[in-house]
Formats: C-alpha cells, sequence, structure tokens
C-alpha cells in the first residue's frame, strides 16, 4: 500500500507516514510528525513536529494536531474539532518550553467542534460530544457532553450507549456486538477483552 498526499498538500522532508495513508487537500505535515498505517487526514489539517498518530486514525477536516498531542490507534476526530498545547496562551509570552502533553487513547472519539484543553488523556474508546469541552481527564468508555464537559453515561467500543449508572455495580451488553460489560465503582471495563 502506497501512501496518497494530495497535489495542494505539503509534507515536510522527515515526516513519517504509514502505508496505505491518506493526505488531502490544504494539508499540512511538519517534518517531527509521526504517523501511523492506514491514517486519514482532512482537509485542511495540520499536524504539528511533535505529534504521534497511530494507525487507522480518522482526522476530518479542519483539525489543527499541535505540539505533543498523541493520538493511539483508532481514534476519531471530528470536523473542527481543536487541540490546545498550552495552558495559558499569550502573543507576548513565549511559552514552548510550557507545552502540557495531551493522550488520546485507542478508539475514542472527539465529535465535531469539541475542544481538548491540553494536559489530560481521554481514555480507551471514550466518546466526547459534539461541542463538549473536555478539561480533566475523562475515564475509559466515558460519554462525555456540555461545558464544561461531564459525564452523562458510557459507550461500548462499538459506540453503543449502554445502559448503565455513571458508577456502582452491574453489567450491561452491547447491542450490537453482545460484548459484556461490567461497571466497578467508576470504572468500566470488558469483560475477556483487553485494550
Amino acid at each position: 500500500m502506497t501512501v496518497m498526499i494530495h497535489p495542494s498538500a505539503i509534507v515536510d522532508a522527515g515526516a513519517q507516514i504509514g502505508a496505505g495513508s491518506r493526505v488531502w487537500h490544504f494539508a499540512h505535515v511538519c517534518a517531527g510528525a509521526r504517523i501511523g498505517e492506514s491514517v486519514s487526514l482532512g482537509q485542511n489539517v495540520f499536524v504539528g513536529n511533535k505529534v504521534v498518530i497511530g494507525d487507522r486514525c480518522k482526522v476530518q477536516n479542519n483539525v489543527s494536531i499541535y505540539d505533543n498531542v498523541t493520538l493511539e490507534e483508532g481514534v476519531f476526530c471530528g470536523p473542527s474539532m481543536v487541540f490546545t498545547n498550552v495552558y495559558n496562551p499569550r502573543a507576548l509570552v513565549e511559552r514552548k518550553s510550557e507545552y502540557r502533553d495531551t493522550l488520546v487513547k485507542r478508539g475514542a472519539t472527539l465529535g465535531a467542534n469539541c475542544t481538548v484543553v491540553c494536559g489530560v488523556t481521554i481514555g480507551a474508546f471514550a466518546f466526547v460530544g459534539a461541542g463538549a469541552v473536555i478539561r480533566q481527564d475523562v475515564p475509559d468508555f466515558a460519554l462525555m457532553a456540555g461545558v464544561p464537559a461531564r459525564q452523562i453515561g458510557w459507550m461500548s467500543a462499538w459506540g453503543e450507549k449502554l445502559d448503565l449508572p455513571l458508577a456502582g455495580e452491574g453489567t450491561a451488553t452491547c447491542p450490537h456486538t453482545g460484548e459484556i460489560y461490567r461497571l466497578t465503582g467508576n470504572r468500566l471495563s470488558r469483560e475477556n477483552v483487553v485494550i
């Protein structure tokens, strides 16, 4: 599989892009970026130098992924969602030494127009609703919505809302896959599956 780069895209020398990946119109990938296999970078996407994007991620149009952001395998970044890397930016104050790391774990979804304030970890298969503002760590499988975002439920790895309370004990079955999820306190896990 080859890498497809649209003629209008800019990929700086030194950028690593895995087989089967696609870089669409007017995207810019900086020299230090490391991008996995079968990744799709939509129109007008920017990828900074200190960015790692895992295999099979989908980054929709108008997303900028700034330095110190890491996306694990299979992350979905919805159209025009926003990452930051400095907590208190000022045009007149140089703060490149203050970049905060942001980690988005395997299979997470970041909805259209959501904002991820730097320095957080978004758990595996978490689902951030459109327009939400994430200011703190998000648990695995959590469904987040609002400004500021708060947890409003749980999602299966397939993307189905699970009928479980936010905390307590219980199990639920994904209606699409039949996988069983177990809630223990405020932590959700899949039975017999390692993520």
